[in-house]
This record gives C-alpha cells, sequence and structure tokens, in this order.
C-alpha cells in the first residue's frame, strides 16, 4: 500500500529527504508521492511535523 501526501503538507521538504526510493517530489502546491515507486516504508510519515503522508 503506498502513502499519499494530504492537503496538510506545508511543503517542507523534510519527506522526501529520508525516501530511500527518492518517490517524493516537490508538486505545485504540496509534495506528492509516486504511488507506483513508494514501498511503503513509513519513513515520510515518521518525518512529518503536520502528519500529511498517510497510507492508502
Amino acid at each position: 500500500m503506498a502513502y499519499k501526501i494530504t492537503d496538510a503538507c506545508i511543503s517542507c521538504g523534510a519527506c522526501a529527504a529520508e525516501c530511500p526510493v527518492s518517490c517524493i517530489s516537490e508538486g505545485d502546491s504540496i509534495y506528492v508521492i509516486d504511488g507506483s515507486t513508494c514501498i511503503d516504508c513509513g519513513n515520510c510519515a515518521n518525518v512529518c511535523p503536520v502528519g500529511a503522508p498517510v497510507g492508502e
């Protein structure tokens, strides 16, 4: 199950820095996760200060 970043994202980039497969990138207004590359490790959710990444 891939993670998804919600509208709670504050675009700090903490999640992207912790992703071991580099599937997180900066989108237009929030960061986005490529669900086909995500390995469901949870690193992004563990470092996010606002809890924006959630498992689908």
